[in-house]
């Protein structure tokens, strides 16, 4: 599968700047989407999460301290990068208290405006990895009691348990009987729990008091196309195709699995490319690899 890029979100309505700074943003390796409103933007940020927002402050309709203000309702942790002439402390403030982290003053300097992107970027993925750190530590644990009862688990696990049981109204009476046998035999191997629609393993971490610290590993899912249709507003053929275009495939590679001509495959990859907002494969690509990674 090919390595991601990172995604940058521009929003402007003016298409000479966008023109401008999709050049530049595709030539440095990111795969530019772009908006021509505030509209447009929240509507692919409900899609994909972009890994730093260019937004331009004056539009109109919904003006970019507007725009800012929900996007950070749906990317609270993407970084907001305001472009704007207006250099008054109080609009500058505004765009601040907006949610935005920085600004850049128009006309554009595209190397400037790279090197910021970079820079929020790596800020912004370092103090991510610190958040998914923390949440690692904590968010599969549960405790049980030398009977298997359940005496307490975070919140992502009583998600997790309700989800994979379906139909079982009782999951954790299901799961106690399992693991009392498992707690008084060998808790050093993990245990699978089979009993419900999907295994899961849970991992025995340390005792607590009288009381037994697990871990679920949680089950990787193999994401599909549908997983594509899902996210993104493109058709079942389309999602296919995508599918396979973030595997690397070729347009007649794509033809001979699909059972379709490489002319339609092309047909239905300039549709996703108008949809998605993007003008080629690897773009497309990393938007595909990104939802099928998550």
């Amino acid at each position: 599968m090919q390595n991601e890029s990172n995604v940058v979100l521009v929003v402007d309505d003016s298409p000479e700047s966008l023109g401008m700074l999709n050049a530049a943003l595709n030539s440095q390796g990111f795969t530019a989407l772009v908006a021509l409103n505030g509209i447009q933007a929240l509507a692919i940020a409900d899609k994909i999460r972009p890994d730093v927002v260019l937004l331009d402050a004056l539009m109109p309709q919904m003006d970019g301290f507007e725009t800012c203000r929900r996007l950070k309702e749906l990317l609270p942790h993407t970084p907001i990068i305001f472009m704007t002439g207006l250099t008054d402390v109080e609009d500058i403030v505004k765009g601040f208290e907006a949610g935005g982290i920085d600004y850049v003053t128009k006309p554009i300097a595209p190397d400037e405006v790279i090197a910021r992107i970079k820079t929020h970027i790596q800020t912004a993925k370092l103090a991510l990895s610190a958040q998914d750190a923390l949440d690692h530590a904590g968010n599969n644990v549960f405790c049980v009691n030398s009977e298997g009862r359940l005496s307490w688990a975070t919140p992502k696990v009583h998600q997790m348990i309700e989800s994979l049981a379906a139909d079982d109204m009782s999951p954790w009476a299901t799961i106690a009987k399992l693991l009392k046998n498992w707690l008084v035999t060998d808790p050093s191997q993990q245990l699978k729990i089979s009993c419900f629609a999907q295994p899961f393993n849970v991992v025995y971490e340390r005792q607590q008091h009288e009381k037994h610290l697990l871990r679920i590993n949680q089950p990787k899912i193999e994401k599909k196309p549908t997983h594509l249709q899902q996210h993104l507003p493109i058709t079942k053929r389309e999602s296919e195709v995508l599918y396979w275009v973030s595997y690397g495939k070729t347009s007649w590679e794509i033809s001979q699995i699909l059972s379709m001509s490489p002319r339609t495959v092309n047909k239905h990859l300039e549709q996703i490319f108008k949809k998605l907002g993007v003008d080629n494969r690897t773009s497309a690509a990393a938007i595909s690899i990104r939802i099928l990674g998550a």
